[in-house]
């Protein structure tokens, strides 16, 4: 199947990035992630190891386009925001005052 990474045309396969990525220790995933096999690696390892070129060159999204049209299971995770609680203002006010010592 023809990809284009960072500009540049590619042909990759299912079984020829599996023969890529043979092999290869996964990094620590911190952000968006390609299950290859059985490891799951950070998606710019797995574009590294498939196109040859520095991970500078592309993006993250651009590796998880193509290996999800090639059937790998890919991961988007953006961190998510805590939820947080609306306090009335009596309630923040108790909150700055503190709890009263027991006497």
């Amino acid at each position: 199947m023809r990809c284009v990474i960072a500009r540049f045309p590619f042909d990759l396969t299912k079984h020829g990035v599996l023969e890529s990525m043979k092999g290869v220790k996964p990094e620590e995933v911190v952000g968006a992630s390609v299950i290859v096999g059985r490891r799951t690696y950070p998606a710019k390892q797995v574009g590294q190891v498939v196109t040859r070129q520095d991970r500078r060159d592309f993006s993250a999204a651009e590796v998880l386009r193509a290996m999800a049209q090639l059937g790998f299971t890919c991961r988007d995770v953006t961190p998510a925001a805590a939820p947080t609680l609306a306090l009335s203002p009596l309630q923040e006010a108790s909150a700055m005052l503190g709890t009263p010592a027991a006497v």
